[in-house]
């Protein structure tokens, strides 16, 4: 079973991943939990170049490629393996922040971004996608409390956050088997309530 949650940055994505561990831990499951981009060697690599902000002439297309070969390399070295162990795999990120991000935010070809997604991920896609929907606002707001340093893939501006957000729920429109779309402002707790009412519906029955 493969799993992933997406948004846009501060919508607390992170913290309904660790809750939902949390939980399979109890029920004794078996699980890897994974984040973009990383997750393998060759991956963090990777997501340390996409992320420094000295590499700010960095062009769309490089990004998007590097996006990708981190991902194809956690495709294969993880995600397959694992799932052919019939493991619950947990994804922070996955292919919707690149067909977003790189395709809605940076303006790229939604067609070619979605074409190099499926090559790198040899059309492995995630059961459910938890999409933790905030406002552009919202995510400011949380960036100001929080007193977050912005990396380079986060440096981007207000009009940039918005084609993303509509993006996401774009994608939630042509895919709403797979997508649960949740209100990222409501109580963490009742969010994680929320998801696990899915995910206790899409996972087997754990053996005693």
């Amino acid at each position: 079973m493969f799993i992933t949650f997406e948004g846009i940055d501060c919508c607390g994505k992170s913290t309904q991943v660790k809750l939902l561990v949390e939980k399979l831990q109890q029920q004794s499951r078996d699980f890897v939990l994974l984040r973009e981009p990383g997750g393998t060697p060759i991956s963090e690599h990777i997501r340390e170049i996409l992320l420094d902000k000295k590499h700010s002439k960095m062009i769309q297309i490089t990004e998007l490629l590097l996006f990708s070969a981190s991902r194809a390399q956690l495709v294969s070295e993880v995600i397959k393996p694992a799932l052919q162990q019939n493991k619950i795999v947990i994804c922070d990120r996955y292919v919707d922040s690149t067909t977003v991000y790189q395709g809605y935010g940076r303006g790229l070809s939604i067609g070619a971004v979605k074409n190099i997604s499926r090559v790198a991920t040899t059309d492995v896609m995630p059961k459910k996608t938890f999409l933790l929907d905030i406002s552009v606002h919202e995510m400011h707001t949380r960036r100001d409390v929080g007193k977050h340093e912005a990396d380079r893939m986060e440096t981007s501006n207000e009009e940039f956050y918005q084609r993303v957000r509509n993006g996401y729920l774009q994608l939630a429109k042509e895919e709403p088997e797979r997508f649960v779309v949740i209100d990222g402002k409501q109580p963490i707790d009742a969010i994680h309530d929320q998801i696990m009412k899915v995910v206790d519906e899409i996972l087997p029955i754990p053996e005693e």
